[in-house]
């Protein structure tokens, strides 16, 4: 059974270590489903999804996340690649420097909060060195890794974190 949408949200957490127990590939397979259903500039989906099970390749990527071996840790690995020319073709640069990184983090965003209503946790990675991943990962000129993301089954999962006030980050204009 999977959790509503706002219990996900409220739920979700970064998690950094994980149990060694396999993720269910029809599972996988449906945050893959959740992450193509995210919104897009014009609906141009300039998004490639990298699902890595292979632990050589993890210990690359791994690397490449300046050695956060949690990441090589996790079952199943994703990472979110965008290919900006696709969204440059139709929105010019505005689409290449801004829609297609816009697009990749929804395209993460669904993956996180879909693991987390199936009862997986999950990290958003943004920190690497994206030109070790693409030769880890033999990506095509011009496809780019937005962001990495390993999930399994958490262990030691924290409380949630301190929120800023709502009255610090809301603006009104009536």
């Amino acid at each position: 059974m999977t959790k509503d949408v706002i219990t996900a949200i409220l739920e979700r957490r970064s998690v950094r270590k994980f149990k060694a127990d396999p993720v269910p590939r029809a599972t996988v397979g449906r945050l893959i489903d959740a992450a193509r259903w995210a919104p897009s500039a014009g609906n141009v989906q300039p998004w490639q999804f990298y699902v890595v099970y292979n632990e050589q390749k993890k210990a690359e990527i791994a690397s490449a996340a300046f050695n956060q071996s949690f990441v090589k840790e996790a079952p199943v690995v994703v990472v979110i690649c965008t290919q900006p020319d696709m969204s440059a073709a139709r929105y010019r640069e505005r689409g290449r420097n801004l829609y297609a990184i816009q697009d990749a983090a929804a395209a993460t965003q669904n993956i996180l909060l879909a693991a987390e209503g199936y009862g997986l946790s999950s990290c958003w990675v943004g920190a690497f060195n994206e030109i070790p991943v693409m030769e880890a990962l033999e990506l095509p000129k011009g496809t780019i890794p937005a962001a990495i993301i390993p999930i399994g089954f958490g262990e030691n999962e924290e409380g949630p974190p301190a929120r800023r006030p709502v009255e610090e980050i809301v603006h009104v204009i009536e």
